[in-house]
């Protein structure tokens, strides 16, 4: 059965505690690759937590090109999945 948590819903639940690791890296992978692009309105968390990850993938899709939103789909996948 599909996941239909929307981000909104995710991001209250993410919010307490760390990302998972891999969260985390692909969450400062997007600064890194993006963040000139696509989150330059987006503060960068050094411990992100699960919400802080997901606050991101909207400007990632918007803002960013293919590799951005494939990217934040990704985040979003394992966010999904850890929630």
């Amino acid at each position: 059965m599909p996941d239909e948590r929307n981000l909104d819903e995710l991001k209250r639940l993410g919010a307490e505690g760390p990302a998972t690791d891999e969260i985390a890296r692909l969450y400062h992978r997007a600064f890194r690759e993006f963040g000139a692009l696509a989150l330059w309105s987006s503060q960068l968390a050094q411990h992100p937590t699960a919400a802080d990850a997901l606050a991101i993938t909207q400007s990632l899709r918007v803002e960013g090109d293919i590799n951005a939103r494939r990217l934040a789909e990704r985040i979003e996948e394992l966010c999904r999945a850890a929630l």
